[in-house]
């Protein structure tokens, strides 16, 4: 793929695209809080030739370091939606893990009909109705909760309760320790903490395009599993549920998550 890069006033947002054809759908894929690119690897590598592809490395993320932390979850779509106007990128379908699929949410809510499709990957709804006041009140002060720990039982214990398989984990592992201590428990308190903000906002957050829901069967990840079955329920999405896959069910069961990809792009033609 190749990398490119695009200038925001609180420093450079990494990113790599490849192109099959002008014609071909794009495919954005944006990972997860503190993972990068490489959390798409096996997505890239299935998808290369049929479809243009772009993944990034967030803001504060991976290569995209130093970035100053003072923005919002909406600056984030708002900078993605630059992105895609720079490349010529038209009504794409993204598939965004966890992270990732709330930073989609909050670009429909400000461009409406930008999307031709959305695949949320273990992430959740950021309507207001969905969570619990203490469960907002959490995301706003996880700084002190992620301090307290020494360096090298946050990589274990968070690459653990990422993933369950070795690959899955390994590759969790791989991307927290690119980072120092302090750089990671900025970035994740700073995360959930713009997460929690957009989320009070209470906005309409309506997906505004064809939408599937993918969720790991042991995914650990606070209240993901709980929002998925009650998103599915409520907004009447359809629903996907990964056996033996966590938080990062398409680094767990690649091959499945890929077919399912598949089938929703299919379904889109």
């Amino acid at each position: 793929m190749t990398e490119k890069v695009f200038n925001t006033k609180k420093g450079l947002i990494h990113y790599r695209i490849s192109t099959v054809s002008g014609e071909k759908t794009w495919l954005l894929f944006l990972p997860g809080l503190t993972a990068d690119h490489r959390l798409f690897e096996k997505q890239i590598e299935e998808f290369k030739d049929d479809y243009n592809l772009f993944v990034w490395d967030a803001p504060g993320h991976g290569s995209s370091r130093p970035f100053e932390l003072s923005f919002s979850l909406a600056d984030k779509a708002e900078w993605l939606h630059g992105i895609m106007m720079q490349e010529g990128i038209f009504r794409p379908v993204i598939i965004g893990q966890s992270m990732g699929g709330y930073i989609a949410q909050a670009l429909m809510e400000r461009h409406l009909d930008c999307l031709a499709g959305f695949i949320s990957v273990d992430s959740a709804p950021l309507k207001k109705e969905y969570l619990k006041k203490w469960e907002i009140f959490v995301l706003k002060h996880t700084k002190f909760i992620y301090n307290v720990f020494p360096w090298f039982l946050l990589k274990k214990y968070g690459a653990k309760g990422c993933a369950e398989t070795q690959y899955g984990r390994q590759l969790m592992y791989t991307m927290m320790d690119s980072y120092t201590k302090k750089e990671y428990c900025r970035l994740v308190s700073h995360g959930y903490k713009i997460l929690a903000e957009a989320i009070e906002e209470d906005l309409a957050y309506e997906i505004s395009c064809p939408a599937l829901l993918i969720c790991g069967e042991k995914d650990k990840a606070g209240y993901t599993k709980r929002c998925n079955a009650a998103w599915a329920k409520q907004a009447g999405l359809p629903i996907r549920w990964i056996p033996g896959a966590g938080h990062n069910s398409n680094t767990d069961k690649p091959e499945l998550v890929n077919s399912i990809i598949h089938e929703f792009l299919r379904a889109l033609q």
